[in-house]
């Protein structure tokens, strides 16, 4: 048996039912679990001892509207996380769909995994999935008062957007390589090398 066989049999044992699949291709096992089972199914993994997920090496949001029946029951938008077993040397792939697609919520494992806080933020950011009991939700790459969540399938890709709190910085090649040799020349001169 190997080593990714051993996983889904503890796996399986540990979340009956709560798991809707465990599938293993191109050497990954992917845990797909219903929303209302996410949270319990996280703390399961990184408490049961069989398993150990100690770590969540990533998290994000994914939009798969372009993938048909891809997704579950025409559900569009899913969480994945990446989580980490130090104590066994394993990893796991993590993914539960959100139960609506015009106002995607899922429970925060912030909880669980405490690293996973700026991941939930930034997958808010660029799809809108609220992450339930986030004690900070909010933009972490677009400004403010941006509209809109721009890694969603059906964002406008032609597209300006006017912005209070951030303008773009147009510069020339010369103007660039300008700033460039400025900076440079003010580091020597702090460090005493001219």
């Amino acid at each position: 048996m190997t080593r990714a066989e051993s996983l889904i049999e503890v796996l399986k044992a540990v979340l009956g039912k709560r798991a809707r699949s465990i599938v293993l291709a191109l050497g990954e096992v992917t845990v797909e679990v219903d929303a209302a089972d996410y949270l319990e199914v996280a703390r399961d993994l990184r408490d049961e001892p069989r398993l150990r997920f100690e770590q969540c090496v990533d998290l994000s949001g994914v939009d798969y509207s372009a993938w048909g029946d891809g997704a579950w029951e025409g559900k569009r938008f899913a969480a994945v996380l990446h989580l980490l077993s130090v104590t066994h040397n394993w990893r796991v792939r993590l993914r539960t769909f959100c139960p609506e697609d015009d106002f995607p919520r899922v429970a925060s494992v912030i909880d669980v995994w405490p690293s996973v806080g700026w991941y939930e933020r930034e997958a808010f950011d660029l799809y809108g999935i609220v992450f339930e009991g986030h004690p900070d939700l909010r933009r972490i790459l677009m400004a403010d008062d941006w509209v809109g969540h721009p890694l969603r399938k059906d964002y406008p890709v032609q597209i300006r957007k006017d912005t209070a709190s951030w303008e773009p910085i147009q510069l020339s090649a010369e103007e660039f390589a300008a700033n460039v040799r400025a900076a440079r020349e003010r580091a020597d001169r702090e460090a005493g090398k001219k």
